[in-house]
């Protein structure tokens, strides 16, 4: 199939980008390996498991028959960044990005495995696996020869068009498609704004992140006490982190001056504190917020209602400090009273 045909079907699918690297073994998987061995992905077991490691080493310890890996992207910078209204927390830009009410894995996924039968429909079947952050793909790291981009200071992948706001898809193909010739990409030069905005410090060189000081992995997926020393740097994020793209100059022109406003930007953070169970599921089974839990969101508020300093969160925070469920967020409403 001819890049230009692919890069066709993949338009027709709502996919921004499309590229194909041949199958074999990761260029980056040294790297990789060296950064779990540095304690860098902090208790993401899944990315640690010797078998989800190895897999991760060639494509083909998925797919036996894998011949060519397809890269997919689709941008979610389109949207502008709203202000902040009173004990509001601020939501990572790749939940409400796309302007979609729907997890993104779930609607990229459904756009992937859609021009993947695109793709059967001109070359016959063939076998093949699709994975959105599901897999034990490098996804960045196959994204780079597909042609798609540079993987940056901040470990984002950068396209000189879009940026770094992109979602990625991986599809493992059991068909050799031809890949195009490698584009000329520029690169982060000597820039390190992503370096020197880091409220954390958790970007420790370029393109190697220490999760165990990123405010996205602090605030989605740890779960326990965030550290004491930390919990200031949260600032307003109550979900995820953007400033290491919000100050990087390749996504100047990605947001555009015809960016939209979007619906889900910021959380009531009182109204998260009070939330139970029940509440949450109904309002984010199916948005990436379902990954803190309702008691490391809750968590999350409560730090950042202390960060805030508005008396106006005193009497939720003595409120979920005494009578909240869980003692986790019972004793981090505790610590932001003593920032009033």
């Amino acid at each position: 199939m001819h890049t230009l045909h692919l890069q066709s079907l993949a338009a027709e699918t709502g996919i921004d980008l499309a590229g194909v690297a041949l199958a074999g073994p990761s260029r980056a998987w040294e790297a990789y390996r060296d950064w779990v061995a540095q304690g860098y992905a902090a208790e993401m077991a899944y990315l640690t498991r010797p078998d989800a490691m190895a897999r991760r080493a060639d494509p083909r310890r998925i797919l036996p028959e894998a011949r060519s890996v397809l890269v997919v992207a689709a941008s979610y910078a389109r949207v502008s960044l709203p202000s902040l209204p009173p004990l509001h927390g601020r939501i990572s830009r790749y939940v409400w990005g796309a302007g979609q009410e729907e997890d993104y894995h779930r609607w990229l996924l459904r756009r992937l495995k859609l021009l993947v039968q695109r793709i059967v429909e001109v070359e016959g079947p063939f076998p093949y696996r699709c994975y959105v952050d599901t897999g034990p793909v490098l996804e960045r790291a196959w994204a780079q020869p597909a042609g798609l981009g540079w993987v940056g200071n901040n470990t984002c992948l950068i396209h000189p068009r879009l940026g770094s706001y992109l979602f990625l898809g991986v599809a493992l193909l059991g068909l050799e498609l031809e890949p195009a010739p490698a584009p000329q990409l520029p690169t982060c030069g000597t820039c390190t704004r992503c370096m020197d905005a880091c409220p954390t410090g958790a970007i420790v060189a370029p393109g190697v992140i220490d999760a165990r000081r990123c405010l996205s992995y602090l605030t989605v997926e740890h779960r326990g006490p965030i550290p004491e020393a930390l919990r200031p740097l949260l600032g307003d994020c109550v979900f995820g982190c953007d400033v290491c793209q919000e100050v990087c100059p390749w996504n100047r022109k990605a947001i555009g001056a015809d960016a939209i406003e979007a619906p889900l930007a910021t959380l009531d953070l009182p109204e998260v504190l009070r939330m139970d169970e029940v509440t949450f599921r109904a309002r984010f089974r199916h948005t990436p917020i379902w990954r803190a839990g309702p008691e490391g969101l809750a968590r999350n508020a409560a730090v950042v209602l202390g960060n805030l300093g508005d008396p106006a969160a005193l009497p939720h925070l003595q409120r979920a400090a005494h009578a909240h469920s869980s003692p986790l967020v019972r004793t981090h409403a505790a610590w932001a009273l003593t920032l009033f």
